[in-house]
């Protein structure tokens, strides 16, 4: 980060008159929401100085504006696999036990997050990711006829966030501990879906919008996590996830075209050329 800021102070330089009046004109709820990311002290000399000769100040605000990023995006990041399995009204190539065991590890590092007090720009985007992935298996049990086991589901994943979230059931040591375990749980997560793909050699329904935000989104996250909390437990959770997210893109790069080759499979009519001869017709049976 020293070495490359430098290169990049001429053209803040060359900016800066442009952008300052910009900057104090903004409404005073956003100056207000910078000051409580950033600090007094970061958000002065970055935000109303335009100076990032601080290095740890603007490592700070690189981190937090992507946090804030990653946050915002997870509103809609796995909306488009929810509409991709209502149109089609099928769950074909979508794993539930993925999505179950991904959930698993989202509500507990949530929870352990909330109470370690960590920067809400650090794990923020980790609720709003659960609850589209709850509405995804709940989608992929009633495609597949298992109401049962939807309702069921639900009710252990009320039960288990309750108990999370409360201090009197799960003491800290034992939040430390189930923090540890999302870590095989979430690579557990990406095995069946990945499995899947390679099982059907086909995408089917999963969609690459989704999975390259989770590329993307834990990239950014192992950057965030080395910028604000010192917390080597999080951090391998993260760089354990990448690895498969890249096995995922890939897989979703390989075979981009498969369901469509597969559903175009129709039988062609056959038309004799002009060149083949053709059978002479039979003439009446006599009697």
């Amino acid at each position: 980060m020293e070495a490359v800021l430098p290169h990049l102070e001429p053209i803040v330089a060359l900016l800066r008159p442009h952008l300052l009046p910009i900057i104090k004109a903004l409404p005073a709820p956003i100056h207000e929401f910078g000051l409580s990311q950033l600090g007094e002290t970061c958000y002065e000399t970055i935000v109303q100085n335009l100076d990032i000769s601080q290095a740890e100040c603007t490592q700070l605000a690189i981190s937090k504006a992507i946090g804030v990023a990653i946050v915002g995006l997870s509103t809609v990041v796995k909306v488009p696999q929810i509409l991709k399995l209502v149109k089609s009204g099928s769950a074909k190539g979508v794993s539930f036990t993925s999505y179950a065991l991904e959930t698993t590890a989202y509500l507990i590092t949530l929870a352990y997050n909330f109470r370690s007090g960590n920067p809400f720009s650090t794990y923020g985007e980790i609720a709003l990711l659960a609850a589209q992935n709850v509405i995804i298996s709940l989608l992929v049990l009633a495609y597949k006829g298992r109401l049962d086991v939807a309702a069921l589901y639900t009710a252990v994943l009320a039960s288990a966030g309750y108990s999370l979230f409360n201090q009197a059931l799960v003491t800290p040591e034992m939040m430390v501990m189930a923090q540890a375990a999302t870590i095989p749980l979430g690579l557990m997560s990406k095995v069946p879906q990945i499995w899947t793909i390679l099982k059907e050699k086909s995408t089917g329904q999963l969609s690459a919008f989704a999975v390259f935000n989770y590329l993307f989104g834990s990239l950014a996250r192992i950057f965030t996590t080395l910028a604000e909390v010192n917390d080597p437990v999080i951090l391998y959770g993260f760089l354990g996830g990448f690895a498969l997210n890249v096995v995922l893109a890939f897989q979703m790069i390989w075979y981009w075209n498969s369901g469509s080759k597969l559903g175009s499979g129709k039988a062609k009519k056959h038309f004799p050329s002009k060149n083949t001869p053709r059978k002479a017709k039979a003439g009446p049976k006599r009697k």
